[in-house]
């Protein structure tokens, strides 16, 4: 299997689907908006309604083996819509695609838009909404021509200059997409069908990063939608994907519904990670939306919902002892990072910074948050051991709370307050919080934690706000390996203070770093210049590395086909 983004730069050329090869270019930043959600004032009596008349139908269930089962989703009356009905692992706040990383808003963007290149199990690019391209001689030229068929779901059709406007307002929101935008001299349709892309200079990651799978995605979305102010948040959910929003249903905190589009036109191969034909095989979609990990367990055994997305450990010794039950780790794991915020005391000072890198203990972290040493791996490298760019260097030994205390007397703390976020209802990152309040307390730090939901907590991490005025201290990153293993994509290297990712790091070094690994060609001096990066990001604490941990999903056996590699999609699934 080929290393996700391992040809970033320099790797070893190699066969594009085209039969074409290409080897190693270079590449700049992106400005991400604010995450803001989109949550109606009902949003926590919602929760409570979907969350009530689940348990109370789960409840009834279990109360009697001589009680009827619940229904199946499948085996729906004559003429009804055959409804597949799931749990994700957070609630959909953000619906503008270009507007966050958050990756519960990418998973809602797979189902509803379409993107020009996907990414295969193997981590290979290939054509999705594009029928055919061709590169120029020079290797600075890209025409690009749209497959037919393409329609979004207001009946328009999918035209070059929807493509353009897409990718214009995209790229500058995304780190790949902002060193292609730089790379590039023009984007401009050629006619309906076709546009062309020409570069200042050769760059080899062209394809890679139109088919980037990490938000913000480069998914296509009508000109109307996305040719509004920079400032401005789409709230219109129109694409050319599989699946429909149905917005009058829509409920942030209790559910998100979907149609299959009967004018989606699915490719012909076969699907293949997040590439291939997407062919839907049931009428509707339901998100529900349940942040209580054992109500959604039960539910998925009683066949009220047929997918869960996210099984946490203590759910998953419940799940394998039902044989209803099919258990299924995803090929790409998690990294858990601790996010500490530069811009506010006491963590605008780099000795108390290092006093709480010195504090952590990664297996303290993995147990409270996962707690099954089988699906956790301890992990100081801040590009991830699964990585070809996997090292130790520059990171501490191990926790020396010793160490810490001496750090912040000498960083001079004087008991400001540490301001750590805690997403009360996400299950992934549950447990962050309070293992660091209590980590903090031992070696002297005045510590508050505020809790909220993820949406709001998202929200208020964008913001660089004093301490007074709501900012916060310590927040959290819950990655795919996918979007960490190399310098190019992993915004926990991103050194361009307020311009860059939250807890806006600075450094014009890591800077210069970044952009001499994305011209180097040479393998072996490539890893010289990670070892240099992560020297720096440790030195500095650009984050904290808590150590990965595997990702499993369920279904119900009744659902066939199942696509998880990446992510858990719902195209091709069947249910049986």
């Amino acid at each position: 299997m080929a290393w996700p983004w391992a040809w970033a730069a320099g790797w070893p050329a190699r066969a594009l689907p085209s039969g074409r090869t290409r080897g190693a270019a270079s590449r700049p930043d992106c400005d991400c908006l604010p995450e803001r959600p989109n949550i109606p004032e009902n949003r926590t009596m919602t929760l409570l309604s979907t969350r009530r008349g689940i348990m109370q139908t789960t409840l009834a269930g279990m109360a009697t083996a001589a009680v009827a089962p619940l229904p199946r989703a499948q085996a729906q009356g004559t003429g009804q819509k055959r409804t597949l009905k799931a749990v994700m692992h957070a609630t959909l706040g953000v619906l503008d695609p270009y507007a966050t990383t958050a990756y519960i808003t990418r998973n809602h963007g797979y189902l509803v838009y379409d993107t020009l290149f996907a990414m295969d199990d193997q981590m290979r690019p290939q054509p999705q909404m594009v029928r055919d391209w061709t590169l120029s001689d020079d290797k600075l030229t890209y025409t690009f021509r749209l497959r037919p068929g393409l329609v979004f779901h207001d009946g328009a059709p999918v035209t070059a200059a929807d493509c353009v406007a897409s990718l214009t307002r995209w790229w500058k929101r995304d780190l790949m997409g902002t060193r292609l935008m730089n790379a590039t001299q023009t984007l401009e349709a050629v006619d309906a069908q076709s546009f062309r892309l020409v570069l200042k200079h050769p760059y080899g990651l062209v394809l890679e990063t139109l088919g980037k799978p990490g938000g913000p995605v480069p998914f296509i979305l009508p000109a109307r939608l996305v040719q509004i102010p920079e400032d401005q948040r789409i709230t219109e959910v129109v694409g050319s994907g599989p699946f429909r929003f149905i917005a009058g249903e829509y409920r942030s905190g209790d559910r998100v519904v979907y149609e299959k589009f009967e004018g989606y036109v699915p490719r012909q191969e076969p699907a293949s990670g997040l590439a291939g034909g997407k062919v839907v095989h049931f009428d509707r979609l339901e998100w529900l939306e349940i942040s209580d990990v054992q109500t959604a367990a039960s539910a998925l055994q009683t066949g009220e919902i047929q997918v869960m997305e996210n099984v946490s450990a203590e759910m998953m010794e419940l799940l394998k002892r039902d044989r209803r039950v099919v258990l299924r780790p995803r090929g790409i794991g998690n990294s858990l990072l601790m996010r500490l915020n530069w811009l506010n005391a006491p963590f605008d000072n780099k000795l108390v910074r290092q006093a709480v890198l010195n504090a952590v203990s990664q297996p303290d972290y993995l147990a409270a948050q996962v707690g099954d040493d089988s699906l956790t791996q301890p992990c100081k490298a801040f590009f991830t051991c699964a990585s070809p760019y996997a090292t130790d260097v520059g990171a501490p030994a191990g926790q020396n709370l010793d160490r810490a205390r001496q750090l912040l007397k000498e960083g001079g703390y004087n008991g400001e307050k540490v301001v750590i976020l805690h997403p009360a209802d996400l299950a992934s990152g549950s447990a962050l919080a309070p293992v660091t309040e209590q980590l903090l307390k031992s070696i002297g730090m005045n510590v508050q934690v505020d809790s909220m939901d993820w949406n709001s907590l998202l929200a208020r991490r964008a913001r660089p706000a004093p301490i007074a005025e709501g900012g916060w201290s310590i927040a959290w990153g819950i990655w795919s390996d996918l979007d960490l293993m190399s310098p190019i994509i992993n915004l926990n290297v991103d050194g361009r203070g307020r311009r860059g990712y939250v807890g806006w790091a600075e450094s014009a070094e890591m800077e210069k770093l970044r952009d001499a690994f994305a011209l180097e060609p040479d393998q072996g001096k490539q890893m010289q210049l990670v070892e240099q990066m992560q020297r720096l990001a440790y030195d500095d604490v650009f984050a904290i590395p808590l150590g990965s941990y595997k990702v499993v999903s369920a279904h119900r056996d009744s659902v066939k086909d199942v696509v998880a590699h990446q992510l858990i999609v719902f195209w091709n699934m069947k249910m049986t």
